[in-house]
């Protein structure tokens, strides 16, 4: 079942933002903690949170219309 959505390009850059934003914090986090860099591992949660918020958002977007039983 495919919901059809008038900005269908927005959800997809949510989606898509989203999941590199989690991939580039993964990695800063990573090389943040390696190499003991207080600062990028700042950066990566960031990064980690943003993706997280971008595919919230999504999620309700998308969910909008339904209701809950």
């Amino acid at each position: 079942m495919v919901a059809q959505t008038s900005d269908g390009h927005v959800l997809l850059v949510k989606k898509l933002g989203g999941l590199i934003a989690i991939v580039v914090g993964c990695l800063l986090t990573a090389v943040g903690v390696t190499f003991e860099s207080g600062g990028m591992s700042f950066l990566g949660v960031l990064f980690l949170v943003l993706g997280a918020g971008l595919l919230v958002l999504k999620i309700v977007k998308r969910n909008e219309g339904s209701s809950l039983p």
